[in-house]
């Protein structure tokens, strides 16, 4: 039997991470002392570990819930109960790292773009690129002795979330 701290120091975790998994359902006291405090057996300790592995992976409490639940009825559900929770989760996790692949292309798009000297920011390609509807993006040539701002075009694109953004620079 544990009480809340040893149960915490046992997993690695903060006292308060298990009030929170009890506040969600996820974990609950298998009982009280006659003081009122939480007193965890080891299938408490088995399930806080089950949890912990869940949440390390990416799922969601209401994803861990869903898995605590085919976990406490394995004879009533089958293995592509489980598969089918794990395959959605894949799929998102593939499409958020599609979507920040994206994100960095078009970052350093902008970044590639940009002088980044120390003169007047009135000409400068990313706020220009953010600000225009047909989001060109003209790369900056100042030199950094104050001579004057140069454009060069190319027509290599480069595709911000879905638009088209016209690098200039041959890069």
């Amino acid at each position: 039997m544990y009480r809340i701290g040893e149960l915490a120091d046992l997993c690695e975790v903060k006292a308060d991470t298990l009030r929170f998994y009890e506040k969600h359902g996820l974990l609950t006291p298998s009982s009280r002392t006659e003081s009122g405090y939480r007193v965890y057996t080891q299938d408490d300790a088995a399930r806080l570990r089950f949890i912990l592995r869940a949440k390390a992976v990416g799922f969601t409490l209401n994803e861990i819930s869903d898995l605590l639940s085919i976990e406490l009825d394995k004879s009533n559900r089958v293995c592509a109960d489980v598969k089918g929770m794990v395959d959605i989760k894949l799929a998102q996790v593939q499409a958020k790292m599609a979507e920040l692949t994206h994100f960095q292309t078009s970052l350093q798009s902008l970044s590639d773009a940009c002088c980044g000297g120390p003169r007047s920011a009135e000409h400068c390609s990313i706020l220009e690129a953010l600000e225009s509807s047909t989001e060109r993006v003209r790369v900056e040539h100042h030199s950094h002795d104050g001579n004057q701002h140069k454009e060069h075009q190319n027509e290599s694109h480069q595709h911000t979330h879905g638009k088209t953004i016209h690098d200039e620079s041959g890069n």
